[in-house]
């Protein structure tokens, strides 16, 4: 029985919970393989195949395959785990996180630089008077992670 989580409600956001740990337990270790370079050189050479190695869902392998951090995340990936995956092909976090918010390196950059998002609108939906508006869906961006 799934508990009352009232921190569901923040828009754009994906906690990562215990619910979320057990959803994602086999792609978040999947990632942790690739601090081994054997492991990165095996994933590289066919992702396909090394993918289906690990009983992942095809939706998470999807995910993977392309580079969509934030529909991983949707499916239980946690950014720490899915660093291994970025680092694989050269991303540096600030790289993936600006991906995950549809900017560049640069803009994401400048963004953090002066203080990161507004907090308006992005506190609970319903806040305000367009909140909802704001609110990009779990697993969607216009632009896809690495």
């Amino acid at each position: 029985m799934p508990l009352d989580k009232p921190y569901l409600d923040v828009p754009g956001t994906t906690i990562f919970d215990a619910e979320q740990s057990r959803r994602g337990y086999h792609l978040n270790q999947f990632c942790m393989s690739l601090m081994k370079a054997e492991n990165r050189e095996r994933f590289k050479a066919d992702e396909r195949a090394y993918l289906d190695e690990w009983p992942m869902t095809e939706e998470q392998k999807q995910a993977v395959l392309e580079r969509d951090l934030n529909k991983a995340i949707a499916l239980g990936g946690n950014i720490y785990f899915l660093a291994k995956l970025g680092a694989t092909h050269g991303k540096s976090f600030q790289q993936m996180a600006g991906s995950m918010t549809g900017m560049s390196e640069e803009e994401y950059r400048n963004m953090m630089i002066s203080g990161g998002r507004s907090a308006e609108g992005n506190r609970r939906i319903g806040e305000g008077g367009n909140a909802q508006a704001h609110r990009q869906p779990q697993g969607s961006s216009d632009k896809k992670g690495l």
